[in-house]
């Protein structure tokens, strides 16, 4: 295939994830908690996260999915996976689980930003969860991850005042803010960069 340009382009796609993705998937994942934790939690912590467990744990997710619409989207290039993200209904008790959806993850391997993966990721989530019916979305975000939230935020998404601290060791020793942004899905609002 070739761009306009007359220069080639890469295959590029997002699906809904198969249970033979959990090895990609957890790949991507590690690479990313790496890049992300990097500076929070131990460098020992982080060498020994090992992709092998992350993905029995994926290929079990992916084949038996909690409720019908909690879905994992795949950013494609070719064959290899370079993003994904999680879709379903808000689980925070102040969301409407009928009306309000969230992406409860959104990963894109650190290797492979500001490829138009992260774009084409957001537009089918967006996607997926009109589909899904949902009116507004929801997704949280680390509050010193400026360039998601810059994308995000360009992309039509903005804060909605709620915030939380999670607790990454459980003992208070590693915690990380975190912010809640929003859109409404009712209009096709959500426009990539």
């Amino acid at each position: 295939m070739n761009a306009p340009g007359g220069g080639p382009t890469a295959d590029v796609s997002v699906r809904v994830a198969w249970a033979d993705d959990a090895v990609g998937i957890a790949e991507v994942q590690v690479r990313a908690w790496r890049s992300v934790y990097d500076g929070l939690l131990p460098a020992d912590i982080l060498r020994a996260l090992d992709p092998e467990d992350f993905a029995s744990a994926w290929h079990a997710s992916l084949n038996r999915p909690k409720d019908a619409r909690n879905r994992v989207l795949v950013a494609l290039e070719r064959n290899s996976i370079r993003g994904f993200a999680i879709t379903g209904p808000g689980a925070d008790p102040d969301l409407d689980p009928i009306a309000e959806g969230e992406i409860s993850e959104f990963t894109i391997d650190p290797d492979q930003t500001r490829l138009g993966h992260g774009s084409r990721l957001l537009h089918a989530c967006a996607d997926t969860l009109r589909a899904d019916k949902f009116t507004r979305a929801a997704m949280w975000l680390n509050s010193t991850d400026d360039a998601l939230r810059g994308f995000v935020t360009e992309a039509g998404w903005a804060p909605d005042g709620a915030h939380r601290e999670l607790d990454l060791h459980g003992d208070g020793s590693v915690t990380v803010k975190q912010v809640r942004l929003h859109t409404d899905l009712s209009e096709k609002q959500i426009d990539g960069p």
